[in-house]
């Protein structure tokens, strides 16, 4: 180590001094005396005067420290001092000389100090802090989870091994990705290592005691982002959560009401423990409900029939338990009723005594001698008095006829019994009633018993006839779905029959209209044929172009009278106009398939050897075409009604 460097040493020895000078003052004054004096004695080896204090202040700044003061120089200016106080008054008196600016004195507050840097060895290289007036390296904003550090501005001659030796002292590396460029990323074990390796920024770094440019280089260290940080960041964040939310479920837990206990399953083992709470009165509500569930599951069968029979008898003894406490309340309530009816029968005497004396003092020989005030104050109480009385006789009235009531329904006395008399009875025919029904119970169970032991013998003895029945059943259920399927083809059968008479109607309806209609055309025909020959007789004389155009006439008139007859029925004529509206869309024409299957989509009981008969009987408006040739040959129908008015 040089001697510059033990001198800087020396003075961050100075600065720590001080700062312990202002926690505790006396005992670090001869500490700091002792280091200036070492300075003072190595000072011939600096390279720099000593006595210059400007010169020793600029070297103390350039190390990062606050310069002390030295021979000739006093640590505060005189115009921060306190006037009249002398130094040197300890040289007198024996008291340590006070500043009276010191930190810690009330006078001002101690000045923040700043973070001393110290020069950092190691093996392979060194790192000098940098100058502490320059502002502080900036960084980015911390990640979540940050482990990774940025490392750039490593001298170029650095290796892997030199960056693990600097930054392994800020704690665990888990790995080192180097560039070949001047930079790296760090990764550290745990997430404070990162700030150790912060401190680190700024720091100048110098291979060995190489002053090449490849040897040095300012280092600048700074968060950086990595995808393993914040993934076990995230990992870590969801871990805490399900803490959270396991936390807050047993805080719930812990304020909800306790669920009702399960239902056990049926055993044979719970149902003799279930059979002996039955018989319990503290825990025959809880056992009835098990029983209860156990009957709603279907556990009752053949095998367990028994034991659910002798639960169900433990079941119905409980009632005679049931009765003998009503009973006991009874007679309480019986009790309280005569004790009820005394006191007020008391209540009751008083208050006639009470009316009593008020009456008395109305009297003539007792109420001259009261004042006006005074008598209508007796006259108020005494009809208050009354009217409590009143109330009072009326509730006891009541309470008499109540009883009255009852005892006319006993027929067998005439004296009234008593009230404990009848509880008891009741209570006798309740033990008399519950022990017969246990004698039924207890009959039943052997009857049952008995037909189980006959169940039993037939099974044995009839197994093959239960395989025999079984077929016979399924034969049975064979010949009875068979007999529904013809049923409903029957009924099937019946509506299309149904559907074709309505069809006939429809036919016959139809046949007598074109009968009807084909009468009107014949004697049309007849008038026309009339009129023709009328016509032909009269024409004979004319020239031939008038002859000719005669004929004409009377050949378009004959065509019209066909037409007329091909026209029999409204739904031809419907027929003819579907049929001239699809030929006209198709120029090409239509064969009798593609016109036929066009057709059946509006009436399906149309054949195509009636549309073709219709299409013939209709020259005028529909011709046939042959197209293709050989294999392809195919007649088509074209419309050529508007053809025929065009020539004409």
């Amino acid at each position: 180590m040089s001697q510059s460097d033990n001198n800087a040493l020396r003075a961050v020895s100075i600065v720590e001094s001080t700062e312990q000078l202002q926690k505790d003052p006396a005992k670090t004054m001869a500490t700091a005396a002792d280091a200036l004096g070492s300075i003072a004695i190595d000072a011939t080896h600096l390279t720099m005067s000593v006595t210059d204090p400007t010169a020793w202040a600029t070297a103390m700044n350039n190390l990062g420290m606050v310069p002390v003061g030295l021979a000739g120089q006093q640590l505060v200016s005189d115009s921060l001092c306190v006037p009249g106080f002398d130094p040197n008054l300890s040289m007198m008196t024996g008291i340590t000389p006070i500043n009276p600016m010191m930190a810690g004195m009330g006078l001002i507050p101690p000045p923040p100090l700043p973070i001393v840097k110290e020069i950092i060895h190691s093996k392979s290289c060194t790192l000098f802090p940098q100058n502490p007036n320059l502002p502080p390296p900036s960084t980015r904003e911390r990640p979540p989870g940050c482990k990774t550090v940025f490392v750039g501005g490593l001298p170029e001659n650095s290796t892997e091994e030199i960056i693990q030796e600097v930054f392994e002292q800020c704690g665990d590396i888990t790995a080192i990705r180097k560039s070949k460029k001047n930079f790296c990323h760090i990764r550290f074990s745990e997430e404070f290592m990162v700030d150790k390796a912060i401190y680190l920024s700024g720091y100048r770094m110098r291979l060995g005691s190489s002053t090449d440019k490849k040897d040095s280089g300012r280092l600048h260290v700074d968060f950086a982002q990595a995808r393993d940080d914040f993934y076990e960041w995230e990992c870590k964040q969801r871990m805490l959560a399900r803490e959270e939310r396991h936390r807050r479920k047993l805080e719930v837990d812990k304020l909800r009401p306790p669920s009702p206990p399960a239902i056990m399953h049926y055993s044979e083992h719970e149902a003799t423990v279930l059979a002996d709470k039955l018989k319990d009165d503290n825990k025959f509500s809880d056992a009835i409900s098990v029983l209860l569930t156990w009957i709603e599951r279907g556990e009752v069968n053949r095998r367990t029939a028994n034991q659910f029979y002798s639960m169900v008898q433990s079941a119905n003894s409980h009632v005679r338990r049931l009765i003998n406490e009503k009973a006991t309340h009874e007679e309480k309530i019986e009790q309280a009723k005569e004790i009820y009816k005394t006191e007020l029968l008391g209540i009751l005497t008083q208050f006639e005594q009470i009316v009593a004396v008020f009456n008395a003092s109305s009297r003539q020989k007792a109420w001259d001698h009261f004042s006006k005030a005074q008598r209508k104050n007796i006259d108020i109480w005494r009809k208050h008095c009354e009217e409590l009385r009143n109330a009072q006789s009326e509730q006891l009235m009541g309470i008499r006829r109540e009883e009255e009531m009852e005892m006319s329904d006993d027929d067998d006395s005439s004296d009234v019994p008593s009230k404990r008399s009848r509880v008891e009875d009741s209570a006798l025919a309740a033990q008399a009633y519950a022990l017969k029904e246990e004698n039924d119970s207890l009959r039943w169970q052997l009857d049952a018993y008995r037909n189980e032991v006959e169940l039993l013998k037939q099974d044995k003895g009839h197994h093959a006839r239960t395989e025999e029945s079984l077929t016979k059943d399924q034969q049975l259920q064979f010949l009875q779905q068979t007999m529904q399927n013809m049923q409903q083809q029957l009924v099937a059968m019946q509506e299309e029959l149904n559907n074709k008479k309505g069809e006939l109607e429809k036919a016959k309806e139809e046949q007598t209209h074109a009968h009807a209609l084909v009468n009107v055309l014949k004697e049309q025909l007849k008038n026309a044929k009339e009129v023709a020959d009328s016509n032909n007789h009269d024409y004979l004389a004319k020239e031939n172009g008038t002859v000719n155009v005669a004929v004409f006439n009377h050949d378009k008139e004959k065509d019209s009278d066909k037409q007329r007859q091909a026209l029999r029925s409204e739904k031809e004529a419907l027929l003819i106009g579907i049929i001239s509206t699809f030929l006209n869309v198709h120029p090409f024409g239509a064969n009798i398939e593609y016109l036929w299957s066009y057709l059946q989509q509006l009436d399906s009981r149309i054949s195509a050897n009636e549309i073709e008969s219709l299409l013939m009987r209709l020259p005028r408006m529909f011709k046939q075409e042959f197209t293709g040739v050989g294999a392809t040959l195919e007649k088509r129908w074209k419309f050529c009604a508007f053809e025929g008015i065009k020539t004409t």
